[in-house]
């Protein structure tokens, strides 16, 4: 759906953020471009082009002269306007990293910590973030994103269990990271970070509707619907690990038996029958995950699935290396342009997502309230010019 802005007098930072986001998704624009996509007068876009040039979030650039007339000045995003840190908390420890607002990786690092506890994370949260800041000390940092396995508030199955923050069941995740940090924050599943990162910056920046599969320590996924993620009810859909795929399977902490991570995850992997090969692991799951994959397609019709996380590379590799020959779905189709499932290498897509989450919370359009007394305007680092 086209952004459009808005005549109406109390607009002003929604019109910047519309600006500023029609700049971000179709590049270097000019003032006319830009007013005809959002709906705006020249003379209101050149108004919030300065403001945004004064703020440092967009630079300028004027072409030579080709003929007669002045060149027009094309506009484009300033990468160093801002910058966001990306936060991980697996069962395995912490990431983070520091990102601008080109979707540069400027730097990263983890601490390993096996099962953090909620202290224990957000001590080790507190030093990356100090970290990431020295990266670039004088620059304006946006926001912190914040990525953790979900499922969320789910009875039996959130936090309960060695693929999930086992202990962290009523934790002010938010509250706590915005006291360490100082910044504002911004939490997601870590699926939901991932497929975002993928999106935005990766095998998805082409693909407006995909799954992304996440190999985690445990087994997830997000639907992503013109390149936004398919939240459900209760922000929880697409999480397919707690799918019962075998009657009568492996026992699953979550009280049922044979769900699908069981079997496919880095959790399922690690635990491989003593002297099992990556390759004879894989041979084993391949029914179960080409079931699942029929699944998904059965379910979301995306135009493919994206399979990543974080598992090493060359398991992803010789997983999607067995999807020559899938079982039939819906996704069987005779004019297919692309494969049914794609590899995302590289572990970073969850921390870019989780980055990019800050970026837009901040920065990106959303809907302008109507101003009631007992709905008071939230501070907006557009009213005064000033990010957090």
């Amino acid at each position: 759906m086209a952004l459009r802005g808005t005549n109406q007098e109390k607009a002003r930072p929604y019109n910047r953020r519309i600006v500023l986001e029609s700049v971000r998704n179709n590049g270097p624009s000019t003032r006319g471009d830009i007013a005809e996509r959002v709906g705006l007068t020249v003379q209101t876009v050149s108004t919030i082009v300065r403001e945004l040039e004064e703020q440092g979030y967009l630079l300028s650039n004027k072409e030579a002269p080709k003929g007669r007339g002045l060149p027009p000045t094309t506009l484009h995003l300033n990468p160093d306007g801002g910058y966001a840190i990306g936060i991980s908390v697996t069962p395995l420890g912490v990431d983070a990293a520091l990102m601008n607002l080109a979707g540069d990786m400027l730097g990263s690092a983890a601490r390993v910590c096996a099962h953090p506890s909620p202290n224990q994370a957000f001590a080790l949260i507190e030093e990356l973030v100090a970290e990431m800041r020295a990266l670039r000390p004088e620059g304006r940092i946006l926001g912190v994103g914040f990525a953790m396995p979900g499922p969320f508030d789910v009875q039996a199955m959130s936090f309960v269990g060695p693929t999930t923050l086992d202990g962290w069941s009523g934790v002010p995740v938010r509250a706590r990271l915005e006291e360490v940090t100082k910044l504002p924050a911004f939490i997601a599943a870590d699926t939901v970070a991932a497929a975002t990162g993928v999106r935005l910056y990766g095998e998805g920046t082409a693909i407006p509707q995909f799954y992304y599969l996440y190999f985690g320590v445990g087994l997830g996924g997000t639907m992503m619907q013109d390149g936004a993620p398919v939240r459900g009810a209760w922000g929880n859909a697409g999480e397919i690990g707690h799918i019962p795929v075998v009657p009568g399977g492996l026992p699953c902490p979550c009280g049922n038996r044979g769900c699908l991570e069981r079997y496919l995850s880095l959790d399922s992997f690690s635990n491989r029958p003593e002297g099992q090969s990556q390759a004879e692991w894989v041979a084993a799951v391949t029914p179960i995950f080409h079931s699942a994959i029929c699944t998904i397609e059965n379910l979301f019709d995306p135009q493919t699935i994206v399979l990543g996380g974080l598992a090493p590379d060359d398991l992803i590799t010789a997983l999607v290396a067995t999807t020559g020959q899938l079982p039939t779905s819906i996704s069987s189709r005779y004019d297919r342009t692309t494969p049914r499932v794609t590899a995302s290498l590289g572990q970073q897509s969850v921390l870019r997502g989780a980055a990019a989450m800050a970026v837009s919370g901040v920065l990106s359009p959303r809907q302008e309230p109507a101003l009631t007394p007992d709905r008071p305007r939230k501070r907006d680092p557009f009213s005064n010019g000033m990010a957090a």
